[in-house]
């Protein structure tokens, strides 16, 4: 198989765009394949996979193409020149072997090295996990499924297996989630009638346990205080049956217009969008709420297996940031919750000091005003879903 020499060099485009020039590899992805439309299905899907794989394996074929190691994330050090050797090896490996995984070349390498991580994410992973680091470390570099969860508001799960079925994409169910589907291949779904008519969301099955673990309602007074783009939020509303009141709120209003249509396209009502102020707490707020959610910023490590840049954008100063800040907005907002409600603090990371330190210094620091009901924790080694944590809690008094 060969590559159009314009194809290659987007390839090598996006890369530097990625590694030299620091940009997101999602962002630059959806960006070249946009400027150029005229590609047909084939070549865009090779030209996505391509830049995907060689940032998942970024390391490991920096050091398999001979380049030196210490200087794989030096935006000065990523020339053209080494764009281009980097890709000749990757290229001869994938020809010669395509089926196989790039971690089973270079065994005389580090296994960091051959994982395709920082040093300093390796060892935090190794004083956390121990012997199981390995395979989660396996599973965080294999490619994500596509789950998607049905709009129970107007669909069920088997219905709409049949309706994709109907139109050639085979999906299945998956256990312990009534509403989730996993599609037995890769399929651009974002122009199809199902999802243009809110019968559907793409949303992983980790994100699917979130919203059932905070045991809302219809009726009730709910607020998701951290809501990003909102795909817990349309989870909460289908749950609440469009009853009640659902606040949105971000403390950024952009993934707030795209909750808003997305909201349309469920044909969902109760959802109230607000944006919070960064350095206010707000009062008028706390003891409204029979249920909150937190789905808090955090390091998104839990993603990498979609998220295949996220490993090279992260450094431990950064998780620490994010760590105070999880405590801050685990203290102020748990505050919007009534006495005898819940709150559920989730995060897509497997990092204890995001996770169940966090629950455990709140605990230690409130005491009997709230309890801790219920802990899950979720692997792409284990369940094989995104990395996830989420606790629920009951506030007493």
């Amino acid at each position: 198989m060969t590559l159009h020499p314009n194809i290659t060099s987007q390839i090598l485009a996006a890369l530097g765009d990625i590694f030299a020039r620091n940009q997101y590899a999602e962002q630059t992805v959806d960006a070249r394949l946009k400027a150029n439309r005229k590609w047909g299905a084939r070549d865009r899907r090779l030209f996505a996979e391509s830049v995907y794989e060689n940032v998942r394996w970024w390391r490991l074929n920096w050091s398999l193409a001979g380049l030196p190691d210490a200087e794989c994330l030096l935006p000065e050090a990523i020339t053209d020149e080494r764009l281009r050797t980097l890709w000749d090896a990757y290229w001869a490996r994938h020809e010669a072997s395509p089926e196989s995984q790039p971690v089973s070349l270079g065994e005389e390498l580090p296994l960091a090295i051959r994982a395709s991580i920082p040093d300093w994410l390796f060892e935090l992973g190794s004083k956390e996990f121990g012997a199981g680091w390995p395979a989660l470390l396996a599973a965080l570099n294999q490619p994500a499924d596509v789950f998607l969860r049905a709009n129970s508001m107007h669909t069920t799960a088997g219905a709409l297996q049949a309706d994709l079925a109907s139109q050639g994409i085979e999906a299945e169910e998956v256990a312990g989630l009534p509403d989730a589907l996993r599609l037995k291949e890769r399929r651009k779904l974002g122009n199809s009638a199902a999802f243009c008519n809110g019968l559907f969301e793409i949303q992983d099955a980790a994100s699917q346990h979130v919203a059932p673990l905070l045991q809302v309602e219809p009726g009730q007074v709910v607020i998701d205080a951290c809501c990003g783009a909102g795909g817990k939020t349309l989870h909460l509303a289908a749950l609440m049956r469009n009853k009640g009141r659902l606040l949105a709120l971000d403390v950024r209003d952009k993934p707030l217009h795209a909750l808003a249509e997305r909201a349309k396209r469920a044909s969902i009502s109760i959802i109230e969008l607000g944006v919070l102020d960064k350095e206010q707490v707000h009062t008028d707020l706390f003891a409204t709420a029979d249920r909150v959610l937190l789905d808090v910023p955090c390091s998104g490590l839990g993603t990498l297996r979609r998220s295949v840049d996220g490993k090279w954008k992260m450094t431990p100063k950064e998780i620490a940031r994010l760590a105070r800040m999880q405590a801050r907005i685990l203290k102020d907002y748990s505050q919007f919750v009534k006495p005898g409600g819940k709150l559920v603090y989730a995060t897509c990371s497997f990092l204890p000091d995001e996770n169940e330190r966090q629950i455990q210094a709140f605990l230690n620091e409130h005491g009997a005003a709230w309890t801790l009901e219920k802990e899950i924790h979720l692997r792409p080694d284990r369940e094989g879903f995104d990395g996830f944590y989420a606790a629920r809690l009951r506030r007493n008094v």
